[in-house]
């Protein structure tokens, strides 16, 4: 049991989510280590949402809305913590869903696959050999990927993302946006638009970002996107991390 007063009562309710993710065979036991290291940089910002965080967020829906195959791509940390708001990111932004793992066995896709159902998915690409496509010069398990689905993406949104596969997608002429706790990461640095904010904050939001702008004529969402620079957010997210969190 958490104390409901616990000063990082949500930090720890979302290593909860993790570990019943792992027993549930959607989250690979490396998953934890590495919600570890983004939860260090959350610390440091924090534990809340930035101002450059809401304005890549902005940013990030319009690029979404704006895409003609726009396809979103679930890992099982995501599918863990998030699997809500990924399936009502779909609906708002018409994108499709893929899985994709670097740790991939056919048990978690499907068992991802069926987490994504349960939250009303309507179809679920990449799983078992529905992964038939490869993207170039990358040689993990990540490379395989739907022919329907990223292969054929102009935008793939990639929370939690591996920096290879970014660089990769982003070589192969696709405009990528990601949630990096890290700005220095390889994928926060190569992704065309860079939420840094925690999961659990930044899909809520993308999600409520989505719904509002989607009336929006193309111009306007245009707009919003010619005025948004990747480098100069992630300077600034980066400055608000070496100001020091105060905290105890």
């Amino acid at each position: 049991m958490i104390p409901a007063d616990h000063p990082r009562a949500k930090s720890l309710h979302t290593r909860e989510k993790l570990v019943d993710g792992f027993r549930r065979n959607l989250v690979a036991a490396e998953g934890l280590i590495a919600h570890g290291r983004g939860e260090a940089f959350d610390y440091l910002l924090g534990e809340r949402t930035s101002a450059q965080a809401r304005a890549a967020t902005k940013a990030a829906a319009a690029m979404l809305l704006l895409a003609k195959r726009p396809v979103l791509s679930v890992n099982g940390n995501a599918a863990a913590l998030v699997p809500k708001e990924i399936v009502e990111l779909a609906q708002a932004t018409g994108a499709r869903i893929e899985v994709n793992l670097f740790y991939r066995t056919e048990e978690r896709e499907k068992a991802i696959r069926d987490e994504l159902w349960r939250y009303g998915a309507k179809e679920v690409l990449g799983v078992g050999g529905r992964a038939s496509a490869r993207i170039p010069e990358l040689s993990s398990e990540r490379r395989r990927v739907d022919p329907e689905g990223i292969f054929a993406a102009d935008v793939v949104f990639v929370p939690l993302e591996d920096g290879d596969r970014t660089e990769a997608l982003v070589r192969m002429g696709k405009r990528v946006v990601t949630i990096d706790l890290n700005p220095l990461s390889r994928t926060a640095v190569a992704a065309h638009v860079t939420i840094v904010d925690n999961l659990v904050r930044a899909m809520p939001a993308l999600v409520e970002q989505a719904w509002a702008l989607e009336g929006k004529d193309r111009r306007a969402l245009e707009k919003i996107l010619a005025d948004f620079d990747n480098k100069k957010n992630l300077a600034q997210s980066l400055k608000a991390i070496r100001s020091g969190n105060k905290r105890a």
